[in-house]
């Protein structure tokens, strides 16, 4: 097969509608939500290189906003809209891990 699309990637299905910069945006949203993850119970992992899944990449996959499930363990977990794990989330595990460390002590 020949490449395709040089630069618009997944966004080639909106052609010249919407604008260039809202196409951007949207590109990056696409791309986050529809990648595979790493589990972090099970700890399969998918490797980007290979477009096809097979059996033994298994791993989490985005089932509807904000809830991602892993197809290896079964785990069901509720994370950002378009990626598994926020920006915000690791700051408050981070600050659980901490406080409960100095309660502990």
């Amino acid at each position: 097969q020949t490449k395709r699309t040089r630069k618009v990637g997944v966004t080639g299905k909106y052609g010249t509608r919407y604008g260039a910069s809202l196409r951007k945006q949207v590109k990056k949203m696409e791309i986050t939500q529809h990648a595979r993850y790493t589990c972090t119970f099970c700890g399969k992992a998918s490797s980007h290189t290979i477009p096809l899944p097979l059996p033994w990449e298994d791993s989490v996959k985005r089932q509807a906003v904000g809830i991602w499930s892993c197809r290896s363990c079964k785990k069901t977990i509720a994370g950002g809209a378009w990626t598994v794990s926020t920006t915000a989330a690791a700051t408050v595990r981070s600050t659980v891990r901490r406080l409960r460390e100095l309660t502990e002590a």
